[in-house]
């Protein structure tokens, strides 16, 4: 394989995402490359990734490489920490075969993934599961003893414009599979018209589907700027000791905002403020419900969102099995096309019938008589 073209370098995936381009080579450290990291830079069309870790550790079977690798793109994975020294941004580099090079120097090698191998290796890791399980089960407990209130009622929620009493909620997480999620519920949206909460990068995933969240709610670290400036209500997710470092962004953009000191995700408090301030139904598109979506967020447990699903379980619902279950209401204007189109049937049928001429020139002639035409 020879590749050469310009690289964007980032130690976060998810920043170089949003401006990488088509064609470029994308160089991060990622290990244990996520869903969807892979997803964000497959939607970029980009030619290449260079990971200077390991894109799969064997700590868990992440699904991000094989995703890149079924879109074509390839991945030279582990070549050192020390190629974020020998590269900079907009730099154009050669890759050949396994190394690395740039004007005639090389600069590191790695080693390229192949799909029969990362299949290989996916299905080794999840036969190795159940240590990583027991772990992940003992952080949850000891988290949610240090999260109760969660689910005590002992947080103050912040005092918000957003209406939410006796409402549909859709609360949306910029999380794996979202985009099928939100395409497959749409004529419920149309429908029902519920009231849009976007946390963090949520807001974008709203907007990319023409649609303004009601109320924006997260850290701030993975929206853009432009979903900031949408004109939505945005409550920032502080630390329960009240520092809110989000807060910083919102200042400098000159924006309004209210913080929500809270332990735990943006996604769960989020459904926790839908649930305080009376939503009828939670729908969620794309949060994070099991471990692997945690280990991929680089949590080792998930005590508050296994606390907020106990106090919410009884109003939330899944996007997918909104789908499923929801047949949407037949609008006006379908039965008004239908009609017509029978009307037009029934009549073509009968013009063909000589008695049906006869009938309909005898009731025009009656017309025009009546009418004087």
């Amino acid at each position: 394989m020879e590749i050469k073209a310009k690289a964007r370098i980032d130690y976060r995936t998810k920043n170089l995402a949003k401006r990488i381009q088509q064609g470029e080579i994308a160089i991060i450290d990622h290990a244990d490359l996520d869903q969807v990291s892979a997803d964000s830079l497959i939607k970029a069309r980009i030619k290449l990734v260079i990971n200077a870790s390991s894109s799969m550790t064997g700590k868990y079977p992440n699904p991000g490489p094989a995703h890149l690798l079924k879109e074509g793109i390839g991945i030279l994975d582990n070549v050192g920490q020390e190629i974020f020294q020998k590269v900079h941004e907009g730099d154009f580099i050669e890759v050949k075969g396994n190394q690395i090079w740039k004007n005639d120097v090389l600069l590191a090698e790695g080693v390229f993934l192949e799909s029969h191998t990362v299949k290989r290796r996916l299905k080794e890791i999840k036969g190795n599961l159940v240590n990583e399980l027991d772990k992940f089960l003992v952080n949850t407990l000891e988290y949610a003893s240090k999260e109760k209130d969660l689910i005590l009622g002992n947080l103050k929620i912040p005092d918000i414009n957003t209406k939410f009493e006796g409402k549909p909620v859709l609360v949306v997480v910029r999380g794996q599979n979202y985009r099928e999620d939100l395409t497959t519920i749409r004529s419920y949206i149309h429908d029902v018209n519920p009231v849009l909460i976007g946390v963090d990068g949520g807001a974008d995933a709203l907007l990319e589907f023409g649609y303004k969240p009601h109320l924006i709610i997260g850290d701030m670290d993975s929206i853009s700027d432009d979903a900031l400036r949408c004109g939505s209500e945005i409550v920032v997710h502080a630390y329960p000791n009240g520092r809110a470092p989000g807060m910083e962004r919102i200042d400098r953009m000159k924006l309004n905002a209210l913080a929500f000191p809270a332990p735990g995700t943006s996604e769960d408090i989020a459904l926790l403020l839908a649930y305080e301030k009376g939503a009828d139904l939670i729908v969620a598109v794309g949060t994070h419900s099991n471990m692997i979506d945690f280990l991929e967020k680089g949590r080792q447990g998930m005590g508050s969102t296994f606390l907020v699903r106990l106090k919410v379980g009884s109003i939330l619902v899944d996007a997918r099995g909104v789908s499923k279950i929801y047949q949407g209401r037949v609008k006006l204007k379908y039965l008004v096309w239908l009609s017509l189109t029978g009307f037009v049937v029934i009549l073509t049928v009968l013009l063909q019938m000589p008695w049906a001429r006869n009938w309909l020139r005898a009731f025009w002639l009656q017309v025009k008589l009546l009418t004087g035409i």
